[in-house]
């Protein structure tokens, strides 16, 4: 066994740049909203390539921000996955609309535009779709379902970062995007998010609903809409400008990681490899999932979980559905107490396993990884983790 504690799901990366520039805003007159912000939502919508970007307390305050925005609130439904950030889908519910849940394209976990067609009805005013664990959704079709019902099309790009779809980044297909910057993600400053989108008028309406700034004090129209406190402070911007000026060395350090996953996969018999879409140029996982067989049900991954945890080993359960939370199932339809309306979510949902993806990995860990994993299936399932 490797002499370690533990190795961590997701471990974020600190480096000279990350110190340098925290402590230039520690030196600094202004800790919120000054400078330090401008330059990390200028160089971020320049690295996605849009033309605006609005950084923001979380990705749950910037997609309730974003729906505020378009006009969507009490009365309104979104079409959205229950297989998701539900950190992110969950501001659908913040905002006052109602979320309604559709299925997921198996192979790629993503938001399938054919079952998100069935879900559309007369009070649906937006799509919700993710590029889920870095996969890119199919944004072409479902581009083309939005505009042919005139919906908005809002993109949860929190999972995949530099993952590309028809030679562009994801975070360029929505009518705005969000990302999420907490762990486990590749560009991680704790907390924050960042909004993105080519809107002009859009862009300016959520710099104001975002909060009320000191250059608002004179405004005749402050008090028309009343702004959230979702700002991001410039210490926070200033890891995310750091971890940005880093970060296509850091994704390219994690598909090595990705790498020595699927060389030791491949002795791991019934894994299949990983699954690249149509249109797909390429995929960044934000973490290794593997999606255990039918013979695993929830209970046994809890149980792989829990064996992998004594072994110094961090992983996790990939989604809690959100139509099986406590909350959705007692309110609405009741989706979550009608197991079946949503097959593929629910097959996905109890067996998808998480296992550690960063750059402070070595071959020798995921090595070891991998045939604990093999040991833990073998004692718990009588045989290998399948597709």
């Amino acid at each position: 066994m490797i002499d370690i504690e533990v190795i961590g799901l997701a471990e974020p990366e600190c480096g000279e740049r990350e110190i340098e520039l925290v402590n230039a805003v520690l030196q600094a007159a202004r800790w919120s909203d000054g400078p330090m912000l401008e330059s990390f939502e200028c160089a971020f919508a320049g690295w996605v390539g849009r033309a605006h970007a609005v950084a923001v307390g979380s990705g749950t305050l910037g997609t309730w921000i974003a729906l505020r925005a378009l006009g969507i609130g009490p009365g309104d439904e979104v079409v959205c996955a229950a297989h998701t950030w539900h950190q992110v889908a969950q501001a659908i519910t913040l905002a006052g609309a109602t979320p309604v849940f559709a299925d997921i394209d198996y192979w790629s976990g993503c938001l399938s535009a054919e079952k998100a067609a069935l879900k559309i009805g007369p009070a649906t005013r937006a799509i919700l779709a993710g590029n889920t664990n870095g996969h890119p959704a199919a944004w072409g079709p479902l581009r083309a379902l939005a505009d042919a019902h005139g919906l908005k099309l809002i993109e949860d790009s929190t999972e995949a970062l530099g993952s590309r779809y028809r030679g562009r980044t994801v975070g360029s297909f929505g009518d705005v995007a969000v990302f999420d910057f907490s762990q486990p993600s590749a560009l991680c400053t704790g907390e924050g998010g960042m909004l993105v989108t080519d809107d002009e008028e859009l862009a300016h309406e959520l710099r104001y609903l975002r909060q009320r700034r000191l250059s608002d004090r004179s405004s005749l129209s402050v008090g028309s809409r009343v702004p959230l406190q979702a700002g991001m402070s410039e210490l926070t911007a200033a890891l995310g400008l750091a971890q940005l000026s880093e970060l296509d060395a850091r994704l390219a350090l994690r598909k090595q990681v990705e790498g020595w996953y699927h060389e030791q996969m491949q002795s791991f018999e019934g894994i299949k490899p990983p699954y690249l879409g149509d249109d797909v140029d390429e995929v960044h996982w934000m973490l290794y999932v593997v999606h255990l067989g039918k013979r695993f049900g929830q209970s046994a991954r809890t149980q792989m979980i829990d064996d992998l945890r004594s072994c110094g080993i961090e992983t996790a359960a990939y989604s809690h559905p959100l139509h099986r939370q406590f909350f959705y199932m007692n309110t609405g339809d009741a989706i979550g107490r009608k197991r079946g309306l949503l097959p593929d979510t629910d097959r996905i949902g109890d067996r998808a396993l998480a296992l550690p993806l960063h750059t402070q990995l070595d071959a020798d860990q995921v090595r070891y990884i991998v045939k604990t994993l093999k040991d833990t299936a073998t004692n718990v399932g009588a045989g290998a983790a399948i597709y």
